[in-house]
């Protein structure tokens, strides 16, 4: 009753021969590659503001206005 070793994958089953991997490895880099491409894309090309809204974001000033300061 001795003990048996574990059977060793096939040389088919082991993970590089997946095509699921390949695709799942080429996928995610594609994306990451994507991303990257969107950050430096959004850095060169600055949005400009739009007429009429001045200095806000979401409604809000960025800023305060000069009678509020003086509180």
């Amino acid at each position: 009753m001795g003990a048996t070793a574990p059977a060793r994958p096939s040389a088919r089953a082991r993970w590089y021969r997946q095509p699921m991997v390949w695709l799942a490895i080429t996928l995610f880099a594609l994306i990451v590659a994507a991303c990257v491409t969107m950050i430096v894309l959004g850095a060169r090309h600055a949005d400009e503001p739009l007429a009429g809204v001045g200095e806000r974001i979401l409604k809000v000033p960025v800023s305060r206005s000069p009678t509020q300061q003086g509180r």
